[in-house]
């Protein structure tokens, strides 16, 4: 079934996310920003392309659950390594 979106369209949904968690992931490396920090700030970016998909023209429920998701895993994540730095994982 077309919907009028193109393939195209549906790859570069996925890449956005994907390329802003690397980006980010990057420069606090680079930066050498605190884990904690890092994981709020990918988890708001994951936040605002999930509220994006999910009240697009067309929405993307599955991409933008996903993503809310990841959020919520994202700030849990945070909270555990800003609690315990020795033991963060990331």
């Amino acid at each position: 079934m077309h919907n009028g979106v193109h393939l195209g369209t549906y790859f570069l949904i996925i890449l956005y996310p994907v390329a802003g968690l690397f980006i980010i992931e990057m420069i606090c490396r680079a930066a050498k920003i605190p884990s904690w920090i890092k994981l709020v700030t990918q988890a708001t970016m994951c936040v605002g392309f999930g509220i994006v998909y999910l009240t697009m023209q067309i929405a993307h429920w599955l991409t933008g659950g996903v993503l809310l998701a990841l959020a919520f895993a994202l700030f849990y994540q945070a909270k555990l390594s800003k609690l315990n730095p020795e033991r963060a994982l990331y």
